[in-house]
């Protein structure tokens, strides 16, 4: 949020407006959020789950008096807010800033094993994996770190993999003003391979394709060969 824009609409007396989360996306496709989701700042919400993850300790049994257990709470908070679904604060999506493509680049950009830590929702424990992401430059080009932020901006927060694979190829479809867009994940899932049936052998790939990529099978091709599929 511009936090100039901010201050002054508190000058005048007036709420600052907060953004909607996933508001560019089609409503199928947005996290489910409840829409007091940001009545609360970031530290309040640190000190209420903390509070709540003190009480799970203390039915588990477990000794909050030992010093190596006593400051758990605020530091599960902490990691809950400011890093594992720090995604879900619309503050926090990239601007992704586009240049002119001077070079009339036309071919294929991949930008291949794009590290991916993520939360399964059903169970809240960690996805694991690398995305691939690639599309067809028309007019603009953009920084190559911005297809990283993306990525990581949508899979901080509980997840299903087939959400944010569709996630992530709108956003980019959005923000690169392009259909020509291919999003490829795959990722371990510890729900089932520290749960459940224990497999530590099986991983999880979905895939969106955009515009050309959706039409083309050779280009499906050629964006496989080069991630490596």
């Amino acid at each position: 949020m511009d936090n100039s824009a901010s201050a002054a609409s508190a000058a005048e007396g007036t709420p600052a407006r907060r953004p909607v989360a996933d508001s560019e996306l089609p409503p199928d496709l947005r996290t489910p959020l409840r829409a007091d989701a940001f009545d609360l700042s970031e530290e309040e919400k640190i000190t209420a789950i903390a509070g709540h993850f003190r009480e799970i300790m203390q039915v588990l049994g477990l000794d909050l008096t030992d010093d190596s257990l006593n400051g758990t709470p605020r530091r599960v908070a902490k990691m809950y807010v400011n890093e594992w679904f720090r995604g879900l604060n619309p503050d926090h999506r990239p601007d992704v800033r586009l240049f002119e493509n001077r070079y009339q680049y036309q071919n294929l950009l991949v930008e291949r094993d794009i590290t991916l830590f993520s939360c399964c929702e059903h169970h809240f424990v960690p996805i694991i994996g690398k995305a691939h992401v690639a599309y067809l430059p028309g007019e603009h080009v953009v920084g190559l770190s911005k297809l990283n932020r993306v990525v990581q901006y949508f899979a901080r927060r509980p997840q299903v993999q087939e959400r944010l694979t569709r996630q992530i190829a709108e956003e980019l479809k959005t923000t690169l003003r392009t259909d020509s867009v291919a999003v490829l994940i795959e990722a371990d899932h510890l729900c089932v391979m520290s749960r459940g049936v224990n497999d530590t052998s099986s991983s999880t790939i979905t895939a969106e394709y955009g515009g050309a990529f959706s039409e083309d099978e050779g280009l499906r091709r050629e964006f496989l060969r080069l991630i490596g599929k």
